[in-house]
């Protein structure tokens, strides 16, 4: 595997983690990739956005799977807002799926409340795909 590959892998690394409940730094990593010129920036920002809207799925997925095992009572206050949110806003909500924490609870929201994938999808992705052209955008 080329030298070159190591970076595409640690930024879908880095983007799938940071979209978890873990921290997680793919903005930095996108920021140095493109800055280096070695990738095309709609590459990198199509790895990036496929990483991040992977591990956002991965959260949905946690709020459906939460959603059967405990009820909506029993959920810390925070995510007790967003679903609020979900529940005001539906899929809309889950564009602002990029921001650090409180797009975590959109994520887990949108799966406890079983919003449609295909919203859920779409809606998170192009969150995720703008904030990736922003930052690639400041670095190029």
């Amino acid at each position: 595997m080329p030298f070159e590959s190591w970076g595409l892998i640690g930024l879908f690394a880095s983007a799938f983690i940071s979209s978890t409940v873990a921290p997680g730094g793919s903005e930095a990593v996108l920021a140095y990739l493109v800055s280096r010129h070695g990738h095309s920036v709609l590459e990198l920002v199509a790895i990036a956005s496929v990483g991040n809207t992977l591990g956002a799925l991965t959260t949905w997925w946690l709020g459906q799977w939460g959603a059967q095992k405990y009820p909506a009572e029993s959920l810390v206050k925070d995510r007790q807002r967003s679903l609020q949110t979900i529940r005001r806003w539906g899929a809309w909500a889950l564009l602002l799926s990029w921001l650090p924490l409180i797009g975590d609870g959109l994520c887990f929201a949108a799966g406890w409340l079983r919003l449609s994938f295909l919203a859920s999808l779409t809606a998170i992705f192009f969150g995720k795909v703008l904030r990736y052209i922003a930052v690639a955008y400041v670095f190029v």
